[in-house]
């Protein structure tokens, strides 16, 4: 699929050199045309698949809006594995029969994804429990498409532009973490332990405990929870819920998570968030975990510093310290480009532009997105994709949420409590004292790197040197590559032959060498 899917757009482009409209709307159309392909790939075989595409659908830093518009509404559903198993891994994991602890199991699963099954039980106290079982070979199938996807992004990286201007090394790795921690209950389970204890003082939202005496790493007990999905805008009528205080509670839990270091729950859709009759928002499923790291938010109250300061020089270096923009990437341009949107929005242009206007707005973005090297790390893309899932969750169940009025307050005792310019001054002026300070230190600093520079001095010269012994010797292995086509062409084939080869491949690692020498330098 891979390969087909390469071939199909390198075609495309060599066929089409202009871009204009009916250009770009062929695009479109064989990008859907893949995506659909896609899932219907990863829906028949499952598995690490259907993560991929998840995964995939999270990164507008690099994917085409037709592909992720496409896998928005892949969801992990398969059909689920025998009872049997299940029932032979719990009286495994357990160390005994199930009837030592369940009452009764239901042999129907409720619910069946690509990496467990969850089954309604009654423990032998009474209690209603939760059982999520791992699927039959889970483990050996994920590892096994670990490899798969190892070729995969090989041949990405060696055939398509893409894979010459991203890290696919790094993005490889950032999935594996990722999916792999999905495959360990336990670490589930310690997610789980994790909000309950962080939200425990807030009683609007409940998180179910878990049976850890039962828990493994193949197989997790936890409560069970009745209740609606929390788009269940009937249900909420029927037991008359306040949806627009609903809507703020789901807001507030969430925007602490994503302004403030520490975990947050990076699958936040329907079917993970229930609302209970009497308005409790049950919050289950704990797999999909991403961090806000303390330096992160660090980052963020600079990202708005150098935004509200103007100080776009502060803005692009800020994405440079969160590795969202690779090295090689033209920061004047991604600078420029901020610049013109956010000015375009304090004006007030945003308000008066046609929907042409916003196309073009839109296009420039994403042209420029597709050429720079421009790439998140899994925790902030999976940061996006949550925000943009509560975002749609907030408007789907509350139409008239006011996102700018809720989050002020929030916004401003995050920056410092007091009012938002006010503290982000402060803030500056912190900043700048710091270079005064510093200052006896940088002192000595700069005096003793003199001896430094002058090394780095000596080692760009010898790099000069270098450059220029590379190209003498390709030049003279080239002129003894044509006078060996010459003289098998007029003296000696054999001989000729033999020269033109030898010297053919000496040109070659040279080449090699020197392209490499080069690329280290920069």
């Amino acid at each position: 699929m891979t390969f087909k899917f390469i071939v199909q757009v390198s075609l495309f482009h060599m066929r089409h050199h202009i871009w204009d409209e009916q250009t770009r709307r062929k695009w479109n159309a064989l990008v859907k045309k893949l995506a659909r392909e896609y899932r219907n790939t990863a829906v028949k075989l499952g598995g690490v698949l259907i993560k991929v595409g998840q995964f995939l659908s999270t990164r507008a830093d690099f994917m085409p809006d037709a592909f992720i518009q496409e896998l928005a509404g892949l969801v992990d559903r398969v059909p689920p594995s025998s009872f049997s198993y299940a029932k032979s891994l719990m009286e495994k994991e357990w160390g005994g029969d199930i009837n030592d602890h369940l009452l009764e199991l239901n042999e129907e699963p409720v619910a069946s994804a690509s990496i467990g099954q969850v089954y309604k039980a009654t423990l032998k106290n009474g209690k209603e429990v939760a059982v999520k079982v791992q699927r039959y070979r889970v483990r050996d199938i994920f590892h096994m498409d670990f490899k798969a996807l190892k070729l995969v992004f090989w041949m990405i990286k060696l055939f398509t532009s893409f894979g010459k201007k991203a890290d696919l090394n790094s993005l490889y790795r950032e999935l594996i973490v990722v999916m792999d921690r999905e495959l360990d209950f336990e670490q589930e389970l310690a997610y789980g332990n994790y909000f309950k204890e962080r939200f425990k003082t807030n009683e609007a939202i409940y998180i179910p405990g878990y049976i850890e005496s039962l828990c493994t790493k193949e197989v997790l007990v936890m409560e069970w929870m009745d209740g609606a999905k929390i788009t269940d805008l009937s249900y909420m009528n029927k037991h008359n819920i306040d949806i627009q205080q609903t809507a703020k509670t789901l807001f507030n839990f969430y925007l602490d998570q994503f302004l403030n270091d520490g975990n947050f729950h990076a699958d936040p859709h329907a079917g993970n968030i229930l609302i209970q009759s009497d308005g409790t928002i049950v919050i289950i499923d704990f797999g999909m975990i991403g961090e806000v790291k303390k330096q992160d938010t660090h980052y963020f109250k600079q990202f708005i510093q150098g935004l509200i300061m103007d100080d776009y020089d502060k803005v692009v270096q800020t994405l440079d310290d969160m590795n969202f923009v690779l090295p090689n990437a033209d920061r004047t341009k991604l600078k420029k480009m901020i610049k013109q949107t956010i000015e375009m929005y304090q004006n007030g242009s945003f308000i008066h532009m046609n929907t042409h206007t916003m196309e073009t707005i839109k296009e420039d973005i994403r042209l420029f997105v597709k050429d720079q090297p421009i790439q998140l790390s899994a925790d902030y893309a999976y940061l996006g994709r949550a925000i943009s899932i509560v975002f749609g969750l907030l408007v789907s169940l509350y139409p008239d949420v006011d996102i700018e009025k809720w989050a002020k307050p929030k916004v401003k005792q995050w920056i410092g409590g007091k009012s938002f310019t006010d503290s982000i001054y402060v803030q500056v002026a912190k900043d700048s004292a710091k270079p005064i300070l510093s200052f006896p230190k940088a002192m000595l600093k700069w005096l003793e790197n003199g001896e430094k520079d002058r090394e780095w001095e000596k080692e760009k010269q010898q790099n000069k040197l270098m450059h220029h012994f590379y190209i003498l010797v390709e030049l003279f292995s080239f002129s003894l590559m044509v006078g060996g086509i010459y003289s098998g062409l007029y003296v000696d084939k054999v001989i000729g032959y033999l020269l033109t080869g030898v010297f053919s491949i000496t040109l070659v690692i040279l080449l090699i060498k020197h392209f490499r020498m080069i690329r280290s330098r920069k």
